[in-house]
């Protein structure tokens, strides 16, 4: 039960709980847990993801008594859309309010390609990039999975109306991912699981500075999610100006914690 219970945690931290923290395992280990059958997990997930349910009283092939636990326990959509800017080339910036009154950025791209949504992580930022508006504000919090989650699931819902789909995920909004990384990898399980909101995970990327102890743990853990690293400069010496991480982890170290990860490495 420890991953539920870091769950509990978190939840208790930003003062709510949604559904949309719980993977698909985790949320039949809730439910056996509760003596319901784990095949309700899927049903669950057939709400959330397909049918995009807006309260748990429409989903009328659960149980009665599992409905009101449900409302009891957990919340639906986490954020509040506060502001929503559109640009020329359509690009949609979404300005969200979370449950505890933080606020983060999402945004929605269009390329000839398909649908982009920018995806923040964080509450603020620790990295301190010297080119980075997000590190502004220093890191409150990280975000919980479920939160992740809901930005994708808002946007989505929007493109309903338009018979349009999100076709990729990039997690390079407010935040450093590998520094929330369990949550992180949470929502790209989530999103991608046939169950799910079934987003290909060679469509999900998830960017970092540079967080070469997690780097390695991805390396280890042989997802299928495209990682980009971000450089910004050739050497140390520029690289340290612009990127203070890089003290902490040099780029040859960085590279050699890439190798596992990719066939080729082009230096440009």
């Amino acid at each position: 039960m420890s991953v539920l219970n870091n769950i509990y945690k978190c939840a208790m931290i930003v003062g709510m709980r949604t559904i949309y923290d719980l993977t698909l395992p985790q949320m039949e280990e809730l439910l056996k847990s509760q003596g319901q059958k784990p095949y309700r997990a899927k049903q669950i997930y057939s709400w959330l993801y397909r049918k995009r349910a807006e309260d748990f009283s429409e989903m009328t092939d659960l149980p009665a008594a599992l409905i009101e636990a449900l409302k009891q326990d957990y919340t639906l959509m986490p954020v509040t859309l506060l502001e929503k800017q559109v640009a020329r080339d359509r690009t949609a910036k979404y300005l969200f309010q979370l449950s505890d009154g933080a606020t983060i950025e999402t945004v929605l791209m269009h390329f000839n390609f398909g649908k982009s949504v920018c995806v923040s992580s964080q509450v603020g930022c620790n990295m301190s990039c010297a080119f980075c508006a997000s590190g502004l504000l220093k890191k409150q919090r990280d975000l919980t999975a479920g939160e992740m989650v809901a930005q994708i699931l808002f946007i989505q819902k929007e493109l309903d109306a338009e018979g349009e789909r999100v076709d990729n995920i990039v997690v390079m909004g407010t935040g450093e991912p590998f520094d929330n990384y369990e949550n992180v990898l949470d929502f790209c399980a989530i999103v991608n699981s046939d169950h799910g909101l079934s987003i290909g995970a060679r469509h999900i990327t998830i960017s970092t500075c540079g967080i070469v102890p997690r780097i390695e743990d991805f390396a280890k853990g042989h997802y299928q999610y495209n990682l980009a690293i971000s450089l910004h400069a050739p050497n140390d010496e520029l690289r340290r100006k612009l990127m203070p991480v890089d003290k902490a982890y040099p780029l040859d170290q960085l590279m050699r914690a890439c190798a596992p990860t990719v066939k080729t490495i082009t230096v440009v």
